[in-house]
């Protein structure tokens, strides 16, 4: 890739200074229970024996602190200019209700509680509520049809789910009956006993009758807290659970990587369903104490511009998806705002390609920062911090209290590779406390996935001379083409040079000679004909820039690239569908186009 230039450390004035100012002194003296002591004012006793729930240390907390009053959640409607706040203290006792609800209904610790929601207030009581009740909250996307809630929902027992009418007759009420575990449906938009269809009870009645008043049990580190679904490439979906003490990562993230200040107003536009619109759409930013944003609409660009500039909005969470799109709807559209507030601007999903990096540096004043993490480390790992240099393309470097590594497998044997620059698996080392427990009723697949101290992300990356790690590809989307190793982000990222690319996606597609060639599937923009001359120039750019051993062979144009619901482009499809081989789970597939966050 061309030698891009390095973005300069923000300089900002005033009482905004970056939470984490010097990088390699904070890491080398971070201890996790350091920050314990400051999470749990002084109480870090709390975390080693006996009790830490996340809903306490992200609502109750904040009334202790004297932060009751201070708005918690600011909702805006999907239709019209509809606008409601939420403070603190009305979100402790809304949750405080439904923790009462579920021990009404029987429900106790361990069981699990799912959601089918968009991002509407309710949302926020019922996770709050299962996580005080020491039940277990698992969010659900959605845009799921039938046959992915009723997998999910089968594989977590989940007891109790709470969800909207519409949703419950159409995808839900079906396969009811195939579901033994499911106790309890609860419609978040019926209000009379009357009209609840059969089965099912109205979350409206249940919250008036409850008790505003919960005490939370006594509730273990190590107890569990968070179940989120994850597809792999063949198989049922893997159920990542967490605990109670994932809570410290999620408070580090937010004050170091997301640079989030109490009074702070931040957005976050990932979808509730996937890991992302859980640890940094509801809990992280309220350890903190900010405003959450929380937009019910779907991706509209104009929309988007003006929620940043009406909300006055400080620090925004977005996907590379939705940056792509952001560009894709001209330079011109974001002149029109004023995004003056706009102090930190975050991504995460997938790489951010260095052409978005450059791209918000000049047409929004400052650059997106990337993030790396995965629905398995339940917190990021590896980001681009405020007061530190941005390397366009890069990952950043790891998160205080995280040890990453470049290593190689082989025969069972891991081994670091020490030496920048070289190629291998990305592992991290196993001890933050946000590392997902198990995956659900899979124990040889879970134990697969650690070697030696290691937990092995299945990514490919490198790590150069200052320490910033890059990421190379997932290690079963590597293209092996002539004795060379191909990482598709790098070649997706020359083609986004073009102007005329809006999308861009490569795979390894079989050669009898190379053993692999690769070739490209590109989306163009808006005023560009998918015809011979573009596909020339195209290549030709890449060739250009890559070199004709790395250059796609062959690029097809296509309307849109397939993507999960979360955002990532899925290459492994692209590729199934080229070789005609088996599409595996394709549960996650995005029907239509939505542009939402989610981790990698």
């Amino acid at each position: 890739m061309r030698n891009l230039p390095v973005i300069k450390k923000q300089r900002l004035e005033g009482e905004f200074q970056p939470n984490l100012q010097r990088y390699d002194e904070t890491y080398a003296s971070f201890s996790w229970r350091d920050l314990a002591q400051e999470l749990t004012r002084g109480h870090a006793d709390v975390v080693a024996d006996s009790s830490l729930n996340i809903a306490s240390i992200a609502i109750d907390q904040n009334l202790s602190n004297g932060r009751g009053e201070h708005i918690a959640v600011r909702w805006l409607a999907a239709d019209g200019d509809i606008r409601r706040d939420f403070t603190f203290a009305q979100l402790a006792e809304f949750s405080d209700r439904f923790a009462n609800v579920l021990r009404g209904l029987g429900i106790g610790a361990g069981d699990v509680v799912c959601t089918v929601l968009g991002r509407i207030p309710e949302l926020y009581a019922v996770c709050f509520g299962a996580l005080k009740n020491r039940s277990i909250f698992c969010p659900l996307f959605t845009a799921f049809g039938p046959e992915p809630l009723r997998m999910r929902l089968d594989l977590s027992r989940a007891k109790v789910l709470v969800t909207s009418r519409n949703l419950y007759e159409r995808k839900i009420a079906p396969m009811r009956p195939s579901l033994s575990h499911l106790a309890h449906v609860i419609l978040v938009d019926v209000y009379q006993e009357q009209m609840l269809p059969e089965g099912t009870q109205s979350y409206g009645l249940l919250m008036a009758r409850a008790d505003p008043n919960f005490t939370i049990p006594p509730t273990r580190p190590e107890d569990p807290a968070l179940l989120h679904f994850t597809s792999g490439t063949t198989g049922t979906p893997k159920g990542a659970l967490h605990v109670h003490q994932a809570v410290m990562v999620h408070y580090a993230t937010a004050k170091y990587v997301l640079d989030l200040h109490p009074g702070d107003v931040y957005w976050c536009t990932a979808d509730p369903g996937w890991v992302t619109g859980t640890s940094y759409g509801i809990i992280a930013p309220l350890t903190v104490g900010v405003t959450l944003v929380v937009d019910e609409a779907e991706f509209d660009a104009a929309r988007w511009y003006k929620i940043l500039q009406d909300q006055k909005v400080n620090v925004w969470y977005t996907a590379p998806t939705a940056v792509r799109m952001l560009m894709k709807s001209g330079d011109a559209l974001p002149q029109s705002y004023d995004l003056s507030h706009l102090r930190h601007a975050v991504s995460v999903g997938e790489p951010l390609n260095p052409e978005a990096v450059l791209w918000s540096q000049r047409v929004l004043g400052r650059p997106i920062h990337d993030t790396w993490w995965q629905t398995e480390t339940g917190g990021i790992m590896v980001a681009n911090f405020p007061a530190m240099d941005i390397k366009p393309g890069s990952m950043g470097r790891p998160v205080p209290g995280v040890e990453a590594a470049i290593v190689s497998v082989v025969n069972g044997v891991l081994q670091p590779l020490a030496e920048p620059d070289v190629e291998g698996e990305l592992a991290l080392r196993v001890g933050w406390p946000s590392m997902f427990r198990s995956y659900l009723n899979q124990e040889e697949r879970y134990k697969k996935c650690f070697i030696d101290g290691y937990y092995l992300t299945g990514d490919l990356a490198r790590r150069d001379a200052d320490g910033y790690f890059w990421f190379v590809g997932r290690a079963d989307d590597v293209i092996k083409s002539a004795g060379h190793l191909i990482g598709p982000f790098e070649v997706e990222s020359v083609l986004l040079e073009h102007p005329a690319v809006a999308e861009a996606a490569v795979i390894g597609k079989p050669d009898p000679l190379l053993m692999e060639v690769v070739k490209a599937f590109v989306a163009l923009k808006s005023g560009f004909s998918p015809d011979e001359a573009t596909r020339k120039e195209i290549m030709a750019l890449a060739r250009r820039r890559l070199g004709p051993a790395v250059a796609p062979r062959e690029i097809e144009f296509v309307a849109d690239l397939p993507k999960t619901k979360s955002g990532k482009i899925m290459r492994r499809l692209l590729k199934a569908r080229e070789l005609g081989l088996p599409e595996g789970d394709t549960s996650t597939l995005e029907r239509p186009v939505v542009a939402t966050g989610g981790s990698r």
